[in-house]
């Protein structure tokens, strides 16, 4: 079932990031042994009443530097609008309106979006005078809150919720292989998609994404259908999403919730940057098959070495995502493009694939005899038996004596066992040890 999402922007300073941490709680902090978790996270799901929501941080992916000129925030907006169904507009209840807080308000009174206006750092229940200029700003009642002294916060998050439109559901059927072909701005995502597209494939139509304003491509392939999910933006060539790079993961971060498979595309010429490997950690946590394809091989002087030493480079930087194949192909000479749609399949029915119980139990029990679980004070840990809860990504539970034994490095073991066993290839894993009294 796929989520709302929740994108709260404003110019810098104005509180967003003491918000969003206010709101996510406990869920934004990063585990220490989990790897590939990028350190400045800009979403996080929140469940509130029964509704559960994806909340995204603008604030998280905004420049250093202290000279913020008025298009980066406009882009900012921008962004947060495509992507998001409902748009949190958050302004300082200390500082007034400025010049910066009425163009994002220009942009969002055109939109077709529900808007949440936020007027933060009201620290009493007593209003200021100011209070009243915000309505000027022509975005109905602003809502006073304090995310330092977490006032208000409540009735917010019920005005937010009350604004999620009825029909998120996806609209496609079960057996659609939704692929996004997410990666940084200009690595060759269009041409390879018009390659994938080529003549033998039958395109149904171009149909407007569910609310996202994205341009969903349906097609069929030997009798399998397949989406592509095009970002906004991947289509629609503007300089300003262009150029601000660091954008650019928030467009993929949305493709990403939508999608089954996701396309990770490098550049072969570059290699992988520190924006690849962010992309590829939100595709990681959101527990999505993934391929990594490297574009333009054909502008890469080989010899008999450079594909071992190249694949050992992409494996080092992306450590946390071995399960994923990689692909060489050039989007230019259509070199092993056709290779796509197969791998896409693969790792698609590897993503749902099913093991039975007794199948599963037999591989931890022989983990189990060639390396014993570890002990602590004479205590050793112990795997009662494990189970299989969930697809998409595969989920198994492990049902143990005491969770404090469980180390990472011993289940990490488990996991491998199971991955040489049944393979998944292409698909991350999840574990969960529960105590059984």
């Amino acid at each position: 079932m796929a989520k709302p999402i929740v994108a709260v922007v404003g110019r810098p300073n104005v509180g967003k990031s003491t918000f969003f941490n206010r709101i996510a709680g406990k869920r934004i902090s990063i585990v220490e042994d989990k790897p590939g978790v990028t350190r400045d996270r800009i979403y996080a799901d929140v469940e509130w009443l029964n509704h559960k929501f994806t909340l995204i941080d603008t604030g998280g992916i905004e420049p250093d530097s202290k000279d913020i000129i008025i298009s980066q925030m406009k882009t900012q907006a921008q962004i947060a609008i495509d992507t998001a169904n409902v748009i949190v507009f958050m302004v300082d209840g200390k500082e007034g309106i400025t010049t910066a807080d009425e163009e994002i308000a220009n942009m969002l009174r055109r939109t077709n979006k529900p808007i949440v206006f936020v007027v933060n750092k009201i620290d009493t229940n007593k209003l200021p005078d100011t209070f009243y200029d915000f309505y000027s700003l022509g975005l109905g009642e602003p809502i006073p809150i304090s995310s330092v002294n977490a006032l208000n916060l409540g009735d917010l998050l019920d005005i937010i919720v009350s604004k999620f439109p009825e029909d998120i559901d996806d609209q496609y059927e079960e057996d659609v292989i939704k692929v996004a072909v997410i990666g940084k701005p200009n690595v060759g995502k269009s041409s390879l998609i018009n390659t994938i597209l080529g003549e033998e494939r039958v395109i149904v139509s171009d149909i407007a994404g569910t609310t996202r304003d994205a341009i969903d491509t349906p097609f069929e392939y030997q009798d399998d259908k397949y989406i592509f999910i095009d970002t906004a933006g991947i289509r629609r060539k503007s300089k300003v999403y262009e150029n601000i790079e660091k954008y650019s993961v928030l467009r993929a971060f949305t493709a990403i919730e939508r999608s089954d498979v996701c396309l990770l595309v490098i550049d072969a010429t570059i290699g992988v940057t520190e924006q690849d490997k962010k992309i590829a950690g939100y595709a990681h946590e959101a527990g999505k098959a993934t391929i990594i394809v490297i574009n333009k091989w054909d502008l890469i002087d080989k010899n008999d070495y450079t594909f071992n030493e190249y694949t050992k480079k992409v494996r080092n930087q992306l450590s946390f995502m071995l399960y994923a194949p990689i692909l060489f192909v050039s989007a230019k000479t259509k070199q092993r493009v056709s290779k796509i749609l197969e791998y896409v399949k693969y790792v698609s029915n590897q993503h749902s694939m099913r093991i039975s119980t007794g199948s599963l139990n037999d591989i931890i029990s022989e983990a189990v005899l060639l390396n014993q679980p570890p002990s602590d004070k004479g205590k050793r840990l112990k795997i009662y038996y494990g189970t299989q809860v969930a697809v998409k990504p595969p989920k198994f539970v492990l049902f143990i004596n005491d969770k404090e034994l469980a180390h990472f490095s011993y289940i990490r073991y488990i996991e491998n066992q199971i991955r040489q066993s049944f393979k998944f290839e292409g698909t991350p894993i999840i574990i969960e040890c529960k105590e059984k009294k």
